[in-house]
């Protein structure tokens, strides 16, 4: 390479020099082109030269580890300065193709294409940014190295797992994205970036079926796992009603650093992640930092995919993708969660999901994972509380959240969401449809336990007593849905009680001249007439579809109080009345001794208001 460019410099400089000494004056097109060829070869090995290094903001990954030729590459390019505004696959002779990509918005942005047919030999991938490159990463096809692993946590694996989560649940915002777990996900190789990333067919049959509390720690460490990256969690306690859990000393595993680590390795890992991990895991206190998860700023540009959402009961979401506010349409914030029976869908955050409250049993809000660095001696450790406020690799550390009501952290929210405001109709609207969202969802895990009963007939699932109805093992995880219908009745209170926070909040509406009073009162007609045109259907014990009307289910709010029982008759868990044509398919009843419990707790739905574990 070196002689190369000495070479080309030599010819360069005596070429000159000829043409300068009086060459003919018929020849200096000769000694130009010299020139010009000279400067070429210069060029060439200039090129030939480039180390493709990734020093800025953008990075470049590529899947699988080892592409194979005539294969499927999978190529991102996430970037936490700006949008990537292209791709481009340089190969050894220099020879550029652009490659169809797709965009998703940040940050952190990222731009998505898949090469294929590429030979076997050596490429560059080129990310650009208004005709400049903002990164480059070297590309081997059909070679027998593997491409180097980043083994240790910061900005641009962070950024990157951020991206992998948005790709892995992208889709249209108004489509319902539901799965029965996360197996279909993460085997969907359209979906999943990183689908048999290591060469081992290691997505096949592969187990994974997190409830609520492991799906972040399950998404994470299978990330890690791929990438070659440590993880971290720690045993938990449960708390009381006036102290979070608490937390002992971190478990490091650091397998998926030590090379290639087959589905054995992963799978073993996993379990004691799972076993591990509860509904406390993440209510940990917002100051404590014997933590796996630290609470980070209400700001749009540290809350990225990936950031989990923990409620003071604890339920957790983790953030999948912000879809921006236009003209025409509000902004919203997508998230996911599982549920007991495994099942894990996409819905909007809002004030019926994320369940926010000053309590002294939980730590609530927006949480990112405590970060894991080496130490001097070759180890792992992660960053303290103090370590994190101002460090340029991870989300910052802060108590912003700790300091706000739950209007001002509703309010704050809607801000972000929504930047311009909304009117009054339009925020009626986009509560409507995540109302109807949530009711949707409900008929999904309804039908699950209308699936185990059809397996198991004459069976009765025990029922557990007091706060335990909330959090158990077994059959009554499984298929009962007191937290989901708690959340439901508040989701109900927040849709009935938007023309009294018109009222009482203008100053978060667009009201253009109108007075709060008018436009609540225009939000109440608009509202008595849209949930008659909305409408859901379930299906009753004989296998009869029934369509209730939005208006129908808000109406039965009361009887959300006492149908979580899955013993109970599907009629009877949509509020169905006896003696009327919807109920006269019911074939199955709670014993009567779960009936007696379900009327004493009935005060915790009744003021939408767990009790602590």
């Amino acid at each position: 390479m070196l002689i190369a460019l000495m070479l080309g410099s030599i010819r360069l400089v005596r070429a000159t020099a000829k043409w300068k000494r009086g060459g003919s004056p018929t020849q200096p097109s000769r000694y130009f082109l010299a020139c010009l060829l000279a400067w070429a070869s210069i060029s060439v090995a200039l090129a030939e030269n480039d180390s493709c290094e990734e020093t800025g903001e953008t990075h470049v990954w590529i899947s699988p580890l080892n592409p194979k030729a005539d294969e499927p590459v999978r190529i991102m390019a996430v970037a936490t300065d700006g949008p990537v505004s292209g791709l481009t696959l340089v190969d050894s002779q220099g020879r550029r193709l652009p490659l169809q990509s797709r965009r998703r918005d940040g940050p952190p942005w990222s731009r998505i294409a898949i090469a294929e047919g590429l030979s076997a030999g050596d490429y560059r991938v080129l990310a650009g940014r208004h005709g400049k490159p903002a990164a480059c990463r070297a590309l081997a096809i059909g070679g027998s190295g593997t491409q180097e692993s980043p083994k240790t946590w910061g900005l641009a694996t962070e950024a990157f797992y951020a991206a992998w989560i948005e790709e892995l649940f992208g889709a249209p915002p108004e489509e319902n994205l539901g799965f029965p777990s996360l197996e279909p996900v993460l085997r969907n190789a359209e979906r999943n970036f990183l689908y048999n990333h290591l060469g081992l067919n290691e997505d096949k049959n592969l187990p994974l079926t997190p409830d609520c509390a492991d799906l972040p720690y399950t998404l994470r460490a299978y990330f890690a796992w791929k990438v070659g990256l440590p993880i971290a969690f720690r045993a938990c306690g449960r708390g009381s009603a006036n102290a979070p859990p608490r937390c002992g000393p971190a478990t490091v595993k650091t397998e998926f650093t030590q090379g290639i680590l087959t589905q054995a390795g992963f799978r073993n890992v996993g379990g004691q992640l799972a076993n591990a991990v509860h509904s406390g895991t993440a209510r940990t206190g917002l100051e404590d930092e014997s933590t796996d998860l630290y609470p980070i700023p209400l700001d749009r540009e540290r809350l990225w995919p990936g950031t989990v959402y923990a409620d003071p009961y604890g339920h957790v979401l983790v953030l999948v993708e912000w879809v921006p506010q236009t003209a025409g349409r509000p902004g919203m914030l997508l998230a996911v969660d599982a549920q007991p029976d495994n099942s894990v869908a996409r819905k909007r955050a809002w004030e019926g999901t994320l369940l926010f409250a000053n309590s002294k049993s939980a730590g609530p809000g927006f949480k990112a994972f405590r970060p894991l660095v080496r130490t001097d001696s070759g180890g792992w450790r992660a960053l303290a509380n103090d370590e994190l406020v101002d460090h340029p690799g991870f989300a910052p550390f802060s108590l912003e959240q700790d300091q706000l009501s739950p209007d001002d952290f509703y309010a704050r929210l809607a801000k972000l969401v929504n930047p311009q405001g909304l009117n009054p109709k339009e925020a009626y609207e986009a509560s409507l449809d995540a109302l109807a969202e949530q009711i949707e969802t409900r008929v999904t895990s309804i039908d699950n336990g209308e699936a185990y009963f059809r397996k198991h007939p004459g069976s009765v699932i025990p029922m557990p007593n007091g706060a335990g109805i909330f959090q158990t093992v077994g059959p009554w995880e499984d298929y009962s849905t007191p937290s989901r219908d708690m959340r439901l009745i508040i989701a109900i209170n927040v849709l009935n009680g938007l023309p009294e926070k018109i009222v009482n909040h203008p100053e978060l509406f667009v009201m253009a001249g109108g007075s709060p009073e008018e436009a609540a009162a225009e939000v109440e007609r608009h509202h008595t007439r849209r949930i008659r045109e909305r409408s859901i259907r379930y299906t009753r014990t004989d296998g009869s579809p029934w369509e209730l009307s939005v208006a129908e289910v808000l109406a039965r709010k009361p009887a959300y109080q006492m149908a979580y029982n899955p013993n109970d008759c599907v009629e009877i868990r949509w509020g169905a009345k006896p003696g009327t044509e919807e109920y006269s398919t019911c074939r199955r009843h709670a014993p009567a001794e779960q009936r007696a419990k379900m009327e004493q707790y009935r005060v915790w739905f009744r003021e939408a208001k767990r009790p602590a574990q």
